[in-house]
């Protein structure tokens, strides 16, 4: 198994498979970002090259990110080789829902059920101010496919001061028709600026005080490893999450590492790149040279994302990190 400094058992994969996004949102990416040259990114021969030893020693989920992961081409590919690996039993997608529509028929074959949803607001012209793209349509059509193709989905919104606070009891009403997962989650710092970003206003106490003054709001157990704080208000069909992301008081439980489109080894998501299995590969290294030098790596991790902020020197976009 693979362990931390922290002897903190790691299985689970953030895995970014592009930098590349049809979409704009302010706290992700900026409008005229740089995108890395396609020589730059894993191969689907190196990723896979990767995970075949990170699944013999332990690793049994797999994340699959970007960027919007579906503009790689042949996604679906890669996804047939990676669920074919031994003992990776689940694979999930976080996805804007932008291009995801056709192939949810596909994903439901290969066993892939779990879809996160990227979504920060219900209304059209919001949904162009913050993601500077006409697309809400598009992934609203993704949503409903989703859900008739009973996939489980959690619905991820970024919470934004002055930008869509007042919608958070609306998103809660979707949990009373439908069995999704709303998220709620803490804005973050990676939007490219590097340091200048001033903290949140409304950190997660914050919305669930306001969930809480609008619903009555009953406590569900957390799973293990959960960054979100689970919650169910009466009476509905689906879910209410908190995560925590700026204010980081799940860290004591992670499970997890990052993988970046360039091979980046991230240990923290505020930390720096520790390694690069890209590099490695292309040097020849063998399956135990690339398990040893992750190995070296995850003895070297922060205890938490404050002590891993503490040594960064500058933070990327979350598109280049990983979403």
């Amino acid at each position: 198994m693979l362990t931390d400094a922290h002897n903190r058992i790691i299985n689970y994969v953030r895995l970014a498979v592009t930098d590349r996004c049809n979409l704009r949102c302010s706290y992700c990416m900026p409008e005229h970002m740089q995108f890395l040259e396609r020589r730059e990114l894993l191969t689907y021969e190196e990723i896979l090259a990767l995970m075949r030893p990170l699944a013999a020693a332990g690793i049994n989920k797999v994340r699959i990110t970007g960027g919007e992961p579906f503009l790689r081409k042949d996604l679906l590919r890669l996804l047939e080789q990676l669920s074919a690996i031994n003992n990776i039993n689940e694979i999930t997608i976080t996805t804007n829902g932008v291009l995801t529509q056709p192939f949810i028929p596909r994903l439901q074959q290969l066993g892939i059920r779990n879809i996160n949803l990227s979504l920060d607001t219900l209304r059209p012209d919001r949904f162009r101010q913050i993601t500077r793209r006409d697309q809400f349509h598009a992934v609203m059509g993704t949503l409903n496919s989703l859900l008739e193709h009973d996939m489980q989905v959690k619905v991820n919104v970024v919470v934004m001061d002055g930008v869509n606070t007042d919608e958070l009891t609306d998103f809660v009403a979707l949990t009373a028709q439908y069995p999704i997962s709303v998220r709620f989650i803490e804005e973050m710092p990676f939007n490219g600026q590097g340091h200048d970003f001033s903290g949140i206003k409304w950190h997660y106490r914050r919305i669930l005080d306001t969930l809480e003054a609008a619903y009555s709001l009953q406590k569900l157990p957390d799973a293990p490893h959960s960054t979100s704080l689970s919650y169910q208000a009466a009476g509905h069909a689906g879910r209410i999450g908190v995560i925590p992301s700026y204010s980081r008081t799940f860290c004591g439980t992670c499970n997890r590492i990052r993988i970046t489109p360039t091979g980046g080894v991230k240990t923290c998501l505020y930390g720096q790149d520790v390694l690069n299995v890209r590099d490695l590969l292309r040097n020849g290294a063998s399956e135990d040279l690339l398990l040893h030098e992750i190995r070296q790596a995850l003895n070297n991790k922060p205890v938490n994302g404050q002590e891993a902020e503490k040594l960064a020197h500058k933070w990327d976009s979350m598109s280049v990190i990983g979403g």
